[in-house]
């Protein structure tokens, strides 16, 4: 049987993109539950692995990343969620976690059969990356309250689509079992 793993989707972010303005309220509600749902996976044991955007930086890593967004104007949003010593961290360049990344075969390779997708955005990368999941016969779990939207409707539409379509479980943190 396999195992669960947390996936932090582009939480590694200096909010200096298009739409940001749009996003930092939700990334701003969510941040503790996105906490919450690291604190009580390394707590378990469950695997946490960060799959970021590298915004275009081909040359960079992910300690670049990190140090970059934690000199950033919303370092505030960055901190509490960082990588610890064992979390892994893959590089992505589109939306899904899974295009043209190593994802597939890292949790292959760790025999992880269930993902539980947090952070941004819902109805762009967080939704892509579940259809993407689902497309691999992983289970997929999306707690509705830490996901940060840019619009609501959208996020809500997203949700209800991952549900319905996915078979997604879209628990609220406190319902949510690891």
């Amino acid at each position: 049987m396999g195992k669960t793993a947390v996936i932090v989707i582009d939480m590694i972010n200096t909010y200096d993109h298009k739409d940001a303005d749009l996003l930092l309220p939700a990334a701003r509600e969510v941040l503790p539950s996105i906490v919450e749902l690291l604190d009580r996976a390394r707590r378990r044991d469950v695997p946490v692995i960060y799959v970021n955007d590298n915004f275009g930086q081909w040359r960079s890593h992910h300690g670049e990343l990190l140090e970059t967004a934690l000199a950033g104007p919303h370092a505030d949003l960055v901190r509490p969620l960082s990588p610890d010593k064992d979390s892994l961290f893959v590089l992505k360049a589109r939306h899904s976690i899974f295009y043209e990344t190593p994802l597939s075969y890292l949790l292959q390779d760790q025999d992880i059969t269930h993902v539980v997708l947090c952070g941004q955005v819902t109805e762009q990368c967080i939704l892509y990356s579940a259809l993407d999941a689902h497309i691999r016969h992983l289970q997929v779990t999306v707690p509705r309250d830490a996901v940060a939207h840019i619009h609501e409707d959208l996020a809500d539409a997203a949700l209800l689509m991952m549900e319905r379509n996915m078979e997604a479980h879209v628990p609220l943190m406190r319902e949510l079992r690891l």
